[in-house]
């Protein structure tokens, strides 16, 4: 079963990649974003989904117009992700079957992104919209609509938000910080991942 949680690699080079990568998927994180504002983001992206294409869903995270998710497929990326909701980003995405997570805050954003297409929902920073508006949201959005949590979400909170019916979360820098080797890497992915799953058993 593919985990509900979303590795981001912001500011990984494409040296990296490949082995920090690897560290990610050796925990159970199948699904890997490079954010566009890291060094050579496409070339990274073309390196993972090479190896790990097969196993994993490798995208780009940071997309903001239609173009980007070209390149993005055009380098072997099935995975989008953005900070915000462009509809025309959820649709390019969606036209080329590529899984689309667009960032919202509010209702109005949210049923944008569901009627251009998007996969599921990122709520985005969950930090400052907090459980309570996390909620509020969640109450009027479709039952089937996937929603993750990032920004602020992590070892120390994955219960309450997963209580409070959150269904997945994106994994930053409590994951992953730039010039960290893969073995510093993979332990932070494993007790997340720990984490993430021990929070769903005391639901």
């Amino acid at each position: 079963m593919t985990l509900p949680l979303i590795g981001i690699l912001r500011g990984v080079t494409p040296n990296d990649a490949v082995a920090v990568g690897g560290a990610l998927l050796e925990a159970g994180i199948t699904q890997i974003e490079v954010p566009l504002n890291s060094p050579d983001p496409l070339t990274s992206i073309q390196r993972l989904a090479d190896a790990f294409g097969d196993q994993a869903l490798i995208g780009a995270g940071t997309v903001l117009s239609a173009e980007q998710v070209r390149d993005v497929h055009a380098a072997g990326g099935r995975l989008i992700v953005s900070p915000n909701c462009r509809p025309a980003v959820i649709e390019a995405s969606h036209r080329l079957s590529m899984a689309s997570w667009p960032g919202i805050v509010t209702p109005s954003e949210a049923f944008d992104a569901l009627d251009a297409g998007a996969t599921g929902l990122k709520l985005f920073p969950a930090v400052q919209v907090g459980i309570a508006g996390m909620k509020a949201v969640r109450a009027v959005l479709p039952l089937n609509t996937l929603l993750y949590a990032v920004g602020g979400i992590g070892i120390d909170n994955f219960a309450a938000w997963r209580a409070a019916g959150v269904d997945g979360a994106g994994l930053g820098s409590a994951l992953y910080q730039p010039g960290q080797t893969p073995q510093q890497v993979g332990k932070q992915a494993h007790a997340l991942v720990d984490a993430w799953q021990a929070a769903g058993d005391r639901l």
